[in-house]
């Protein structure tokens, strides 16, 4: 796929045309991760600061080219703000191949040392025009139930 740089002289037109170029190649890789997080009270022990939860990830390919999730990163922050930083392969042991339109759903863990944390990362891809992208994953709570409104 060859990709066409507008000639820049200045008027609104060429700026949304460069616009334009630009969400064309982000929409030709696009994946969406959606997810839900629970905590996990007969896996806690409050007492001891050993404060469980889970989560449920959903990734979709909203992109025009198959993409294989290759990697993980997380970034996990508990409320003293301490932070620990998890790097992989695949998800649960797995490295999804995703056509267009195609979703991977998998549930996984993180224990806290607080009650109150949060998650964010990404996911590196590599599509199959052989470009290598991240998929973000946008910050999400992890808390026990009752202490956030």
């Amino acid at each position: 796929m060859s990709e066409r740089t507008p000639d820049h002289d200045g008027d609104e037109a060429s700026g949304s045309a460069s616009a334009h170029a630009t969400s064309e190649t982000a929409r030709a890789h696009r994946i969406r991760v959606d997810v839900s997080a629970n905590y996990v009270g007969e896996q806690s022990k409050p007492e001891e600061g050993h404060y469980a939860f889970s989560y449920t990830i959903t990734i979709r390919n909203e992109g025009k080219v198959p993409a294989r999730l290759l990697t993980r990163h997380w970034v996990i922050t508990d409320a003293n703000g301490k932070v620990k930083e998890v790097r992989g392969e695949g998800v649960v042991g797995e490295q999804p191949y995703l056509l267009p339109g195609q979703g991977f759903r998998y549930s996984s863990g993180a224990v806290l040392e607080t009650p109150v944390g949060a998650m964010q990362g990404s996911y590196q891809m590599l599509a199959d025009d052989g470009a290598h992208f991240d998929a973000p994953i946008a910050p999400f709570t992890l808390a026990m139930p009752g202490l956030l409104h």
